[in-house]
């Protein structure tokens, strides 16, 4: 390594800069000049991931190391209170870092693209910058309204004037008592040194330092005269080639600086002759300009505009992720990221040519931490040696000196309709460098036809470099959920006013219409809504009050599936820890306590989520969120009730709860109903999944178990669903913001068993937890991709029993029950062999007149047929129906 020259030896020898400081300065910074008014000199940073390319994993080590000792210093409590605040463009990627190496905390980074419809929290000015304004852009105003620690994270700490014009910015809007600065490097001259003390002075508050490196930078009298002309002096030489691969593209491990930085001395950076010139001879510019040079300047490379479009890859980024901190960045989006990032990486793996052996991941602007991860998790899936790099707005000269950081330029126009209007953008140190591919990162904004044009970005990469990729992650639209609607929104209803439920068990976000007479006889309601005269949810059936012979038919089946339900509900629960929450069983635990949101769909889906809930706190001492919300078949989800769940929760958080899948109708119907109210609504980030108990159609892929066996709560109705009817929804009685309705009959409380349920399947906890934990680890690296068989046996069903309505066929026990309970069933098929989970139906089979046919061939237990064409003529149990 002694022969490694400073690549910031070329400036310091013709300017006379000098840095002085640690002992690893020079590993972790080179020396370039710019076309800046105010500062001719550009520290550039060789772990940054901007103007060099470098290992990933290196960028990201110095980013979550820094990140770690903020935690250290804050503390858990002060951590979890934080918020991680970076500056575009070049610190966005470096501020999320540190905010994964908090692990506690919300990370934002300032933006100089506006974004129509969201209001700036915040803004300042960066002084010696090419492009000043900073707009703040939080989608939830209270993102920096908190008096928690505020985490400030620049990739230097030089003069201190953009971390002062921050702090006093938002300090005027909302005081706090402590503020943590946090840079790659400090290099404050002597004169500035105190001012950061002073400031804190007169502002009340603490503010600490952490950076990775510390020095200055001496620069002598005249020296921003001297670098503006050797800028202009070199500039006028016009457009070269790139040359070969650089000597910089070294290896680098994470958390250690780069062999290709050089070494450096404590008190000056090292200072070698120019290796391929003379005293005094200049070297050839290397500014590769891509297809915009003048036409046969000398040395310039051949155009090869006519080259084939660049290979897009469909990454699949993860609904409702971020693609960044523009408008917050959450701990909860960090763990879908995480668990999303293998197959993204596998996919781009499997695009880049066979042989590639050396392969750079370029980002694009502020859009740094999304391909930054895409790069260190393909660093784990491939052989090929991966660098990874972003464009820049920053104008900086380019030379092909061993002695200077910044070798190659490559030139185009910038693609994403920048609100200051069009310009040059630029990739440094691509061209010339020995890539055998590379992989645009790029947001849906900025994929547009100025990307793809001839003298685009992917234009000027192909006439350097074999193979070129594009990988576009969807830019994230802010939820915009209407603040007057939401406002005029209830709170949820709790027990004992609302449900025979503890209040802290669940929230009913639903409208109480218990002294509305809404109750008809099964029969007529089911003549109404087959013929098309009233919808399903516009009235009650009359609730089933059980014999004594039925309650004891319950209790038995609850005695001998309580433990089997434990377990199905510790697997569900820990799948959805695991997997769609920030949770809590990751390598490091004290970094996943923001935890899920449940919302059951009720009713079934409540006693389910309460058992979730339990077990979460059972098994792992936490006290989750749940609400209880209403979906009508036809109608979709309650629109207000998303609406306050987005106003009060990330939409990202929301895991929704169900007891049972049948053929999958309920899961379709809020799968769409969500992408409607994302789309009318501009909210954005929930989950379309269902996590259940059992999954015998094989509709979902959150679940504890794909066998279709008896779940005691489905016997009862309100009984044993904390004494709520199923909801209702009319528009007589529903307002505009009004949530639906549904009622409590609290005259039935002598026969609830609802606490009761709950009690005896928790009561088994203990004995299942290892269970399920081993369940949950198979179902982990297990393929659950739903097959919807479910679905293709109703279809089947319908027509072999020339029903042609697959509505009138419900799968499943749980299923089956409630067409026993509710609807009017012609007969119910009944797997042979099938044991005591079908007690209940038989004996409720038999109090109605309804036929038990066993079939060999059935993938449920059972199957209930609703009577077709429905009159109340045809209510025989001969299986004939009276037409219409």
């Amino acid at each position: 390594m002694d022969n490694v020259v400073w690549t910031g030896t070329w400036v310091a020898e013709r300017l006379g800069v000098e840095l002085v400081g640690d002992e690893k300065l020079g590993d972790l910074l080179g020396l370039a000049l710019r076309r800046n008014p105010r500062r001719a000199h550009l520290l550039v940073s060789n772990v940054l991931g901007k103007h060099v390319p470098q290992s990933p994993s290196v960028v990201y080590g110095y980013g979550f190391a820094l990140g770690r000792r903020v935690r250290e210093l804050l503390g858990t409590e002060d951590a979890r209170a934080a918020v991680v605040l970076g500056y575009a463009e070049t610190a966005t990627g470096l501020g999320h870092c540190v905010a994964d190496g908090v692990g506690l905390a919300p990370y934002l980074h300032s933006t100089r693209r506006p974004v129509p419809g969201v209001t700036p929290a915040g803004g300042f000015e960066e002084s010696h910058s090419h492009a000043t304004s900073h707009l703040l852009l939080p989608q939830d105003p209270r993102l920096l309204a908190g008096d928690g620690p505020l985490v400030l994270v620049d990739d230097e700490f030089s003069t201190g004037n953009t971390v002062l014009n921050t702090i006093r910015d938002l300090h005027a809007r909302h005081p706090r008592e402590r503020y943590v600065i946090v840079a790659l490097v400090d290099m404050r001259s002597a004169a500035d040194l105190g001012r950061l003390e002073d400031f804190a002075r007169e502002i009340g508050a603490r503010v600490d330092l952490v950076v990775a490196a510390s020095g200055t930078v001496k620069l002598p009298e005249g020296v921003l005269e001297k670098g503006q002309a050797l800028v202009a002096e070199y500039e006028s030489v016009g457009t070269g080639t790139a040359g070969s691969a650089p000597e910089f593209a070294g290896t680098g491990t994470a958390g250690s600086a780069p062999e290709f930085a050089g070494t450096g001395t404590a008190g000056s950076a090292p200072v070698a002759p120019e290796r391929g010139t003379t005293a005094g001879q200049r070297p050839a510019p290397a500014a590769t300009d891509a297809a915009d040079g003048p036409a046969g300047a000398p040395g310039s490379a051949p155009s090869r505009r006519g080259h084939p479009a660049a290979t897009r890859v469909a990454l699949g980024w993860p609904r409702g992720v971020p693609d960044g901190g523009r408008h917050g960045f959450t701990p909860g989006h960090r763990v879908r990221l995480d668990a999303a990032l293998p197959a993204m990486a596998a996919r781009i793996a499997e695009a880049l040519p066979d042989g590639a052996r050396r392969v750079l991941v370029l980002g694009f602007e502020e859009l740094m931490y999304a391909p930054l991860r895409l790069a260190r998790e393909l660093e784990q899936v491939t052989a090929a040696e991966v660098r990874y790099s972003t464009t820049t707005r920053s104008p900086v000269l380019a030379l092909d000196d061993p002695g200077y950081a910044i070798r190659t330029r490559l030139v185009f126009p910038s693609h994403d309709h920048p609100d200051d209007g069009p310009g040059e953008r630029y990739a440094y140190n691509v061209a010339g460098a020995g890539f055998d591919a590379v992989v645009a990162v790029v947001d849906s904004a900025a994929d547009t036809p100025e990307l793809h044009a001839p003298g685009g970005l992917l234009a000027g990469l192909a006439d350097h470099v074999p193979a070129v990729l594009l990988a576009v992650v969807p830019s994230y639209v802010p939820a915009r959920p209407s603040t007057e609607r939401t406002s005029m929104l209830p709170e949820p209803l709790r027990g004992p006013a609302f449900s025979s439920y503890a209040p802290d068990e669940v929230g009913w976000l639903l409208r109480d219409l218990s002294d509305v007479t809404l109750e008809a006889p099964t029969e007529e309601r089911e003549e109404a809504i087959q013929s098309g005269g009233a919808h399903y949810a516009e009235s009650l059936p009359v609730e089933y009050q059980p014999s004594d012979q039925y309650q004891e038919l319950f209790r038995a089946a609850l005695a001998t599936s309580a433990a089997r339900i434990a377990q199905a509900v510790g697997a569900v629960t820990e799948l959805v820890l695991a997997e769609r929450s920030r949770s809590p069983l990751g390598p490091d635990p004290d970094t996943a306590t923001p935890r899920p949101v449940l919302v059951s769909l009720a009713r079934a889906g409540t006693p389910v989520g309460v058992l979730m809930r339990r077990w979460a706190r059972y098994r792992h001492g936490i006290d989750l969120p749940h609400y209880a919300v209403s979906i009508v078949r036809g109608r979709g989800i309650d629109p207000n009730a998303l609406r306050w769940l987005a106003a009060h929760h990330d939409p990202a958080d929301i895991v929704f709860v169900d007891g049972w899948t049948g053929k999958g109708a309920i899961t379709r119907e809020l799968a769409q109903a969500i992408e409607e109210f994302e789309a009318a609504e501009g909210v954005t980030g929930f989950d379309p999944e269902i996590a259940v108990l059992a999954d015998p159609g094989s509709c979902v892929r959150t679940y504890g178990t794909r066998e279709d066996f008896l779940i005691p709560s489905a016997c009862l109705n309100s009984t044993v669903s904390g004494l709520i009817s199923r909801t209702v929804l009319r528009s007589d009685l529903v307002g505009e913001h009004d949530f639906h309705g549904a009622k409590f009959y609290r005259e039935l409380a002598g026969s609830d068993v609802s606490v009761e349920f709950l009690d005896a399947v928790e009561a088994h906890f203990p004995d299942v937890a290892e269970e399920a934990g081993s369940q949950a680890k198979e179902l982990l690296a297990a393929d659950r991709t739903p097959t919807w068989e479910g679905w293709a046996a109703v279809e089947r069903i319908s027509e072999e029993y020339g029903i042609h309505d697959v509505n009138l066929v419900k799968p499943g026990v749980g299923e089956t029950t409630r067409v026993l309970l509710r609807r009017v069933p012609w007969k119910i098929l009944a797997r042979a062999g099938a044991g005591a989970d079908l007690d209940h139906v038989r004996l409720l089979a038999e109090q109605r007149g309804v036929p038990v046919e066993e079939v060999a061939e059935l993938p449920y237990t059972c199957v209930g047929l609703i009577h077709p064409k429905y009159t109340r003529g045809a209510t025989g149990a001969d299986g004939r129906a009276v037409a219409v």
